[in-house]
């Protein structure tokens, strides 16, 4: 039985049809819209529809952008001659807050899964290969999850990175600031002893 008026169960179901919206969230996203003033409902609409149409893939990195390329990639201050490989834009951005990172990106926009039919032609592998024939290329960091798809797709690319004679690395994976190690699984804990550094 639906407690509201046609127009606000279609509301609250687009809503929570968005990632991460439940329910819940979408009844308060969707009675705080309809509270708005107008022309704030009316910004917010066009907001999302010029993002839909304008953001694109960067023509170098292929993160999202609104430009042909994006900030990091039309820089002259970042390093060229490294790529650091990522599985998306959010990866992306997660490193940029760190500000120690100041080589360049290369988006896979997913990762290998055999078990969800996802293999290297789906993902933005091939482009990355492209851009190692035509860039002076030092060095490719491998910066997937921890994941088994992960794993895999850090496997698969040093694969095929190796024999181009490109320096290949991962980063390291370990124990997590704050974390207690009985509670820490044993891969993540051999991961953490084999990318030591010394004090």
């Amino acid at each position: 039985m639906n407690y509201y008026s046609e127009q606000i169960t279609n509301l609250i179901a687009e809503l929570s049809s968005l990632p991460g919206i439940g329910s819940k969230s979408a009844q308060r996203l969707a009675f705080h819209i309809i509270g708005m003033p107008i022309e704030k409902v009316n910004h917010l609409t066009e907001t999302i529809t010029s993002a839909r149409q304008n953001v694109r893939y960067c023509k170098e990195c292929l993160t999202l952008t609104d430009r042909e390329l994006c900030p990091i990639c039309a820089s002259d201050k970042r390093d060229h001659s490294v790529i650091m490989v990522v599985e998306s834009t959010r990866d992306l951005a997660a490193y940029e807050k760190t500000g120690k990172y100041d080589g360049v990106y290369h988006v896979l926009h997913g990762a290998i899964s055999p078990m969800l039919g996802i293999g290297p032609r789906d993902i933005k592998l091939k482009e990355l290969m492209v851009r190692l024939q035509k860039e002076e290329v030092k060095e490719v960091i491998i910066a997937t999850n921890s994941s088994v798809e992960g794993e895999a797709t850090a496997m698969f690319i040093s694969k095929v990175v190796k024999p181009t004679g490109i320096k290949c690395s991962r980063i390291a994976s370990g124990v997590p600031v704050g974390g207690d190690l009985e509670y820490i699984d044993e891969v993540t804990l051999l991961r953490a002893l084999e990318g030591r550094t010394q004090l």
